[in-house]
C-alpha cells in the first residue's frame, strides 16, 4: 500500500504504472529486444542523414515533424547541418517512445491513455526550441538586439509569475466595459449567484418571446459580446430580440456549499423569471453554451417533470454535452486518482482556482498554447499580439467547491444525466426524455471539449422538434462566427432522424459557407411571436447598474 503523501506527490500514479510497464518489459525480452532493434536502426538513419548532410543539402527529413508542428519551420532547421541533426534526433526519440509506450504489454487502456498524456508532456517540455542554447532562433535575435530581447523576456517571465500564468495576449490591450462587453444594457437583476444583464433594444419594437442566454461559468459571459462584429448578443439585438444573459458570480471560500442545485434554481430558472416578467411574456427561448447548455438541458428536463414545460418556447444548445461517455481530450484527468486530487484542492480553498482549470485544458494543446508562448515571451522577448479571445480566454473564474465535485463526478465520471432518473435535482427526478421543446443543437467539427458526435447522442434521447448544426472550427471560434462576406467558416444543418448516426447524418448534408447564425434566427422567427414594445426593466426589476454590471469584473 503506497503512503498517503504519495497522493499529493503523484496525484494521477504514474509511479504505479511506470513500474508496471518496466516489468511487464521484463516479462517480455523479445519484445523488449525488438524495439531496441528499432531504437538502434533509427540511429543509423539519423546518423546517415546527419553526415550526409555536411556534403549536400537534403532533399528530406528521414523523420519529419507533424503537418500542425511550427516549432521547426524557420529555414535554419532545415539549411543549418548542425541544428538540422539536434531537430531531427528529438523527433525520432520522441516518435521512438511513444510508438513504443503504445505497444507495451500488460497494461490496459486507461494506463495507456494516461501514461501517452504525460509522456506527451513531457516530450514537449524538453524540445529544443524550450531552450536558449538550443534554439538557434532565440540566440540570433539575441545577438541582434544586443541583448535586449533576453532583458525583455526576463521582465515578460518576472510579469507572468507574478499573475501565475504565461501570457497568451497582451493583457494591457483590454478592458471589460471599454473594448470589450460593450453593448449598451443594464444589469436588472442581482443575487448571490448571477447579475441578470438586460440588453438594450434598437428599436421601439421587439420579439415578444424574449431571449436568455445562459453562459457557461467556467468563463466569463463575454465571450458572446467580445466586440460589435463579433458579439453574438449585439447580433440578436439587431436582429430584434430581446436578449438577457446570465452574468455569473466569481465565487470566492465563502461560496463553497454552492450546489448544482442553485444554478438550476438560483440560476437559470432566476434568470427565466426575470425574463418572463419585465417582457410581460408567458415564455421564453433558452440559449445555452457548454456547461450552460449542459445546465439547460436539465432544466428543461426539471420543467417538464414539474409539468412547467410550456415556459419554453425554444432551446439552443450550443457544444452541449449530456453524455459523458467520451467526453474529449479532458478525460485523461477524469478517473478517481483525478477527481480525489481535485476534490482535496478545493478542500484546502473552498473552490477550484479558474488558473488551475485554464492550465489543464491548455495542456490538452501544450505546443501551441505553453510552449509557443513560452518561446515567444521569454527566449524571443515578445510582446503577445493583442487577441480578445485568448484575453478572454485568461480571465478565469472559480468553481464552487460542492457544485463543482458534483459535476465532476455525478457527470464526468458516473455519467449519469443520460440514464433516467438517475440524478435528482433540486427536489425532481431529470430524464431528458421527457423534454419535448423545439430544439436547435450547434456543434463544431474540431472540439475537443465536446466532440460533435458525443453531442449527437442527445437527439435519440429527446423527443423534441430537432434542428442539428455542425460548424467547422472548434469550441470557441465555431460559435463566434459572426456573417461576414470575408468568413472562412461553413457549416452543415439539417433535420437529424432519431435513429440515424452522424455519419449518415453528415453524408446527406450539403455544405454551405459562411456563418450560421442567420440561419438560426431564420429558426427562431416564427417561434418568437409578433413585435410588441420594448421593456428595459420593471418595477419588480429595475436597473440596477449598466451592463456589463460588476460580477464580471470580479
Amino acid at each position: 500500500m503506497l503512503p498517503i503523501w504519495y497522493a499529493w506527490l503523484d496525484p494521477f500514479m504514474l509511479g504505479p504504472i511506470i513500474q508496471k510497464a518496466g516489468l511487464a518489459w521484463g516479462q517480455h525480452p523479445g519484445e523488449l529486444v525488438a524495439v531496441w532493434h528499432n531504437w538502434s536502426q533509427d540511429v543509423w538513419r539519423w546518423q546517415g542523414a546527419a553526415w550526409q548532410g555536411w556534403i549536400t543539402p537534403k532533399s528530406e527529413d528521414p523523420f519529419p515533424a507533424k503537418e500542425d508542428d511550427q516549432r521547426f519551420t524557420q529555414a535554419i532547421w532545415q539549411e543549418s547541418p548542425f541544428w538540422d541533426s539536434i531537430k531531427e534526433w528529438y523527433l525520432f526519440n520522441t516518435r521512438w517512445l511513444q510508438d513504443t509506450l503504445y505497444i507495451t504489454p500488460d497494461l490496459d487502456d486507461r494506463e495507456r491513455n494516461l501514461a501517452a498524456f504525460w509522456l506527451r508532456q513531457w516530450l514537449n517540455a524538453i524540445a529544443p526550441t524550450n531552450f536558449l542554447p538550443l534554439n538557434p532562433v532565440a540566440q540570433h535575435r539575441a545577438l541582434e538586439t544586443r541583448g535586449e530581447s533576453l532583458l525583455a523576456g526576463a521582465r515578460n517571465f518576472l510579469r507572468d509569475v507574478a499573475e501565475g500564468s504565461i501570457a497568451m495576449t497582451d493583457r494591457d490591450a483590454f478592458q471589460v466595459g471599454k473594448n470589450l462587453a460593450t453593448t449598451p444594457g443594464s444589469v436588472v437583476y442581482r443575487g448571490k449567484l448571477l447579475e441578470v444583464i438586460h440588453y438594450q433594444a434598437e428599436s421601439d419594437k421587439v420579439h415578444a418571446v424574449p431571449m436568455v442566454i445562459v453562459s457557461p461559468w467556467i468563463n466569463k459571459y463575454y465571450v458572446l459580446d467580445l466586440d460589435d462584429k463579433k458579439s453574438l448578443i449585439r447580433f440578436l439585438v439587431k436582429q430584434g430580440f430581446s436578449v438577457f444573459v446570465t452574468s455569473w458570480k466569481n465565487p470566492g471560500p465563502e461560496d463553497s456549499e454552492l450546489a448544482f442545485d442553485d444554478y438550476v434554481t438560483e440560476g437559470i430558472d432566476r434568470i427565466a423569471e426575470v425574463a418572463r416578467e419585465i417582457s410581460g411574456n408567458a415564455t421564453v427561448h433558452v440559449t445555452g453554451y457548454c456547461i450552460g447548455g449542459t445546465l439547460t438541458s436539465l432544466w428543461l428536463a426539471w420543467l417538464a417533470r414539474r409539468k412547467e414545460a410550456d415556459k419554453v418556447a425554444s432551446a439552443t444548445l450550443l457544444t452541449t454535452l449530456t453524455d459523458f461517455e467520451r467526453p474529449g481530450d479532458i478525460e485523461v484527468f477524469i478517473d478517481e486518482d483525478g477527481l480525489a486530487f481535485i476534490d482535496r484542492k478545493m478542500a484546502q480553498q473552498g473552490f477550484l482556482d479558474g488558473k488551475d482549470m485554464a492550465a489543464s485544458f491548455r495542456m490538452l494543446r501544450s505546443n501551441s498554447l505553453i510552449w509557443n508562448y513560452w518561446v515567444g515571451n521569454y527566449l524571443m522577448g515578445e510582446t503577445p499580439k493583442a487577441f480578445d479571445i485568448l484575453y478572454w480566454n485568461m480571465d478565469t473564474t472559480r468553481m464552487p467547491r460542492k457544485m463543482h465535485s458534483f459535476y465532476l463526478r455525478e457527470f464526468y465520471q458516473h455519467n449519469k444525466l443520460k440514464d433516467p432518473d438517475a440524478l435528482t435535482i433540486a427536489g425532481q427526478k431529470i430524464d431528458l426524455g421527457r423534454i419535448t421543446t423545439p430544439l436547435f443543437m450547434v456543434s463544431t467539427e474540431e472540439d475537443h471539449i465536446a466532440p460533435w458526435k458525443q453531442t449527437w447522442k442527445l437527439i435519440p434521447r429527446v423527443a423534441s422538434e430537432l434542428t442539428f448544426t455542425l460548424s467547422s472550427s472548434g469550441h470557441i471560434l465555431g460559435i463566434v462566427n459572426p456573417p461576414s462576406p470575408t468568413s472562412r467558416r461553413q457549416y452543415w444543418q439539417g433535420r437529424p432522424g432519431r435513429t440515424e448516426n452522424p455519419e449518415e447524418w453528415f453524408a446527406e448534408q450539403a455544405c454551405q459557407p459562411g456563418s450560421w447564425w442567420p440561419s438560426w434566427v431564420e429558426w427562431l422567427a416564427p417561434r418568437s411571436g409578433g413585435m410588441v414594445d420594448f421593456k428595459m426593466s420593471s418595477r419588480k426589476h429595475p436597473r440596477l447598474c449598466d451592463a456589463p454590471g460588476t460580477y464580471v469584473l470580479e
